[in-house]
């Protein structure tokens, strides 16, 4: 196989596992239900299950992310951040991401 068809072929196949990886991780509302965040700050983030519980729905983008970030890498670790850190273990920036984007967008 010449050098320009293993370029093209290469090319491809990372094209597809990005759209593929990026329509997964565009779904902000799939990945708030998967991720469970709906148990504590309701659906939509609109109705947390306890007061010291932040509504979600309409924050800033960029304020979530920071804030899911944060309460991962341990830099926020101020009033219900311990029960949040387990459940932001596993999620991933561009699921940060997508989530934060949806919430954003939620009135």
């Amino acid at each position: 196989m010449s050098k320009m068809k293993t370029l093209l072929v290469g090319a491809g196949i990372s094209l597809a596992a990005s759209f593929s990886f990026n329509a997964a991780a565009a779904d902000g509302a799939a990945l708030y239900t998967a991720k469970n965040c709906q148990t504590c700050h309701g659906a939509d983030g609109k109705a947390p299950i306890m007061g010291a519980y932040p509504k979600l729905n309409g924050q800033n983008k960029d304020y979530l992310v920071a804030q899911m970030k944060d309460i991962k890498s341990g830099a926020r670790s101020n009033g219900m951040t311990m029960a949040m850190k387990a459940m932001v273990a596993t999620v991933t920036d561009e699921e940060f991401d997508a989530i934060a984007d949806y919430l954003s967008k939620v009135k």
